[in-house]
C-alpha cells in the first residue's frame, strides 16, 4: 500500500514558505489558525473567477493583520479608485475586530500557476468541454510557457458516465522526492450530473505541477 505525502508539505522550510506567517503564544494557535480559515474563506467567495491564487497572512504584531491577494487580475480586484478594496478591507476587519491592511499583487506567468491552471480546467469541464480536451490544452500551454513538468488528475464520472474513474495527463518531469519547486492543488468543477443525481461534486481535478526544477533553496 502506497505512503502519500502531500509535496507542499515535505518542501516547508527548505524551497517554499508558509501560507501565514505569524507566531502564536499556548492557546492562541486555534484562535489564529481559524481567523486565518475565515479570512481566506470570504476572499475566495466574494472573488469565486477572479484568478486569486493565494492568500498570504502576516501577524507581526497583535494590533493588525497584513493580507496579500496574489491574483491574475489585480485591477478587478482593486475597482476604481481603489473602492472595491477598500470595501474589502472594511469587510475583513469585520471579520477579524483589528485593523486589516490588504495588498494585492500581480501574477503574470498565469499559465504556469496549479492554482489557475485548475480553475481554467474545472470552469472548462462545467461547460461540458471535453475533459481530454481541457487536460491536453492545459499541459500544452504551461510546457510552452516554461513549465518543467505538470501532471493533471481529473477523477468522477467523466462524461455523465454511470461508474467514475480517473484519468491522467503528465509531460516533463515530476520528482516527488526532491527539493524541486512544486505546486500542487486540488479543485471541484461543480456540474449539473453531480447535483441532479449525487448532490456532489462529479468531477474533483489535482494538478501537481512543477514549475522549475533548478530552483533555489531560498524560502520564499
Amino acid at each position: 500500500m502506497g505512503q502519500k505525502v502531500n509535496p507542499i508539505g515535505l518542501r516547508v522550510g527548505i524551497t517554499q514558505g508558509w501560507q501565514s506567517n505569524w507566531y502564536a503564544e499556548k492557546g492562541d494557535f486555534s484562535k489564529f489558525l481559524l481567523a486565518d480559515v475565515r479570512l481566506r474563506k470570504h476572499i475566495f467567495k466574494k472573488y469565486p473567477n477572479y484568478g486569486i491564487s493565494r492568500v498570504y497572512i502576516e501577524r507581526k504584531s497583535e494590533k493588525s493583520v497584513k493580507v496579500t491577494i496574489y491574483t491574475s487580475k489585480p485591477g478587478i480586484i482593486i475597482g476604481r479608485a481603489g473602492q472595491d478594496v477598500d470595501q474589502l478591507r472594511k469587510d475583513l476587519e469585520k471579520i477579524e475586530k483589528r485593523p486589516v491592511f490588504v495588498s494585492v499583487k500581480e501574477i503574470k506567468e498565469f499559465a504556469t500557476n496549479a492554482k489557475l491552471i485548475a480553475d481554467t480546467i474545472a470552469m472548462q469541464l462545467e461547460k461540458r468541454i471535453s475533459f481530454r480536451r481541457a487536460m491536453s490544452q492545459a499541459v500544452q500551454r504551461a510546457r510552452r510557457m516554461g513549465a518543467k513538468g505538470v501532471k493533471v488528475m481529473v477523477a468522477g464520472r467523466l462524461g455523465g458516465a454511470e461508474m467514475s474513474r480517473t484519468q491522467w495527463e503528465k509531460d516533463g518531469r515530476i520528482p516527488l522526492h526532491t527539493q524541486a519547486h512544486m505546486e500542487r492543488v486540488a479543485v471541484e468543477a461543480r456540474t449539473l450530473v453531480a447535483f441532479r443525481d449525487v448532490g456532489e461534486a462529479v468531477r474533483c481535478l489535482e494538478v501537481k505541477f512543477l514549475v522549475d526544477f533548478h530552483a533555489g533553496l531560498s524560502v520564499n
